[in-house]
């Protein structure tokens, strides 16, 4: 039984018999405290002495969550090819454990990856990290773009059609030769993170045609119209349309749009490309964001399986933008107060009780399928942590880290990441998921482990990094940056490249670098 397809295109299913299908199957586990009291996802809850919930392992956060993000990175390499030789993960947006999922790539699913791969680069240095992402990057970019002569041109297809044809080639609902322009500004933002990180211009070129064609496409929108559609088809521009009890429905709409902000913003500060005409689209986008979404919320669509006829708000678009505002303050002189907006509009929208009996409130993912999730959980959670560190208001704080805990749940001793009474999709619990944790520490270094030295932060790109006994060496593509490392296994003495700031009761270093290649020793 596809649960969350049942969920997303009919909503008809009965919460019983949700769970009588789940039982059928054998290895989904018991998803709700009100189901089975004890268990949530694949584990026996456990519980602090106040009666609230604490992680499933380890003796607390900074244990449980760099547990959680290592095991879902390695069970992602792991993952065993599909019949074409293609990775799983490149070509199923839901993992099973012994056929192959029906279904195709998740409309944003290598984006996130790359974001989130980004972070546990700068946080493992692993190089394994960093390979995968530019194996992922150059796959996209060689099996999915639309060609430079189409109407919508050098932009990703978020969908193969055909399954295992090694192509993506449309849209999931829309069909051959659609796509989305919002998951196109997501790629493009990261491919310019990834060029600082590898310094390929291959990736810095891509990211220059998606900008291209995005800043030529942009129109002014309004309280039915985006700045972009959300599904248009490349070589007519005709926008997806359906139609449902007689009447009709057009994808015209959608508040995914802090991908293209980043996108337009990284080209300008690097002088490539047409600045004039990112600065207007950014323009556009921003005051369409200010004086709709942000007023009306209207926070929807974001998933590729929801039909153009479904309506749907998600936490994710306002969650996302709550956290974007408050990266970047000068947006508006209001910025404190639209991020909370944001933030108390997702919360009174998806906040689900049915955990109330641990002390902890999870989120649910959409109007459309009202079910909490491990990664919508998550980001809410780092985002009222993120709002915390840059308002000093830290009354969020506790239940915030009590919704991360929750969101441990899901992920099982061997890293496979099941979202509550559905699948392992590849984007809630991989992509989708472990930047929260890592946006989380960064905000509280005490959920970092206190045994290990990690970097949580940095105003740059890192484009390598070396965790030794006696000392840690990175480079990274700006000379002038700030870093911010937890730093549990030893404390620094000297630094080379730049000066220190070292909090002892925290074990948090601050680094002002004016060099690209830095040395700490112990």
């Amino acid at each position: 039984m596809n649960q969350r397809k049942c969920f997303r295109a009919c909503r008809a299913a009965a919460v019983a018999g949700i769970f009588l299908a789940l039982s059928a199957l054998g290895e989904v586990p018991v998803a709700s405290g009100q189901a089975e009291k004890g268990r949530i996802g694949y584990h026996e809850v456990k519980i602090d002495a106040a009666g609230r919930i604490v992680p499933w392992y380890g003796s607390g956060p900074s244990e449980a969550y760099d547990h959680v993000v290592r095991r879902v990175f390695d069970f992602w390499l792991q993952m065993r090819n599909c019949p074409n030789g293609v990775p799983y993960y490149l070509q199923h947006q839901v993992w099973k454990p012994e056929v192959d999922d029906e279904r195709g790539l998740g409309g944003d699913q290598i984006p996130m990856a790359l974001s989130s791969w980004n972070l546990l680069y700068g946080y493992l240095g692993d190089p394994a990290v960093k390979q995968n992402m530019v194996f992922m990057a150059d796959y996209w970019l060689a099996h999915g773009m639309s060609g430079p002569d189409l109407l919508w041109p050098n932009l990703p297809y978020p969908y193969n059609t055909d399954l295992h044809s090694g192509q993506y080639d449309g849209d999931m609902r829309a069909g051959k030769g659609f796509l989305q322009p919002d998951k196109a500004a997501s790629f493009g933002a990261e491919l310019i993170v990834l060029f600082k990180m590898t310094g390929s211009r291959r990736y810095l070129d891509a990211a220059v045609g998606i900008a291209d064609t995005l800043a030529v496409k942009v129109k002014t929108g309004d309280s039915e119209d985006s700045p972009w559609p959300y599904r248009v088809h490349a070589a007519t521009g005709q926008i997806h349309k359906e139609t449902k009890g007689g009447k009709t429905y057009a994808a015209t709409y959608t508040s995914n749009y802090t991908g293209a902000l980043r996108l337009f913003a990284d080209l300008n500060a690097l002088r490539q490309g047409r600045a004039a005409a990112y600065q207007r689209a950014s323009d556009i986008v921003t005051a369409w964001l200010k004086a709709y979404p942000l007023k009306t919320n209207k926070w929807g669509p974001f998933f590729e399986d929801i039909p153009t006829s479904a309506w749907s708000d998600t936490e994710i678009n306002a969650d996302t933008l709550a956290a974007y505002i408050l990266d970047h303050p000068e947006w508006d002189a209001g910025w404190r107060q639209q991020a909370k907006s944001a933030l108390d509009w997702s919360f009174r929208t998806f906040a689900n009780k049915e955990y109330s009996q641990w002390g902890v409130v999870p989120i649910d993912e959409q109007t459309a399928y009202r079910v909490p999730g491990n990664s919508h959980t998550s980001r809410h959670a780092s985002v009222e942590l993120l709002y915390c560190e840059r308002t000093g208001d830290w009354s969020l704080k506790e239940e915030a880290i009590r919704r991360l805990n929750w969101a441990t749940y899901t992920v099982d001793t061997d890293g496979k990441n099941r979202y509550i009474r559905d699948d392992n999709w590849l984007t809630d619990g991989y992509g989708d998921y472990v930047r929260h944790y890592l946006r989380a520490m960064a905000s509280v270094p005490e959920l970092a482990p206190d045994d290990q030295n990690h970097l949580l932060r940095t105003t740059s790109v890192l484009q390598s990094i070396k965790y030794g006994d006696d000392s840690i060496t990175y480079t990274k593509f700006d000379p002038s940056s700030t870093e911010e490392f937890k730093l549990g296994a030893w404390q620094p003495k000297s630094l080379q490249g730049g000066k220190m700031e070292w909090d002892a009761g925290r074990k948090v270093l601050r680094v002002r670098s004016e060099a690209q290649r830095v040395t700490l020793t112990r």
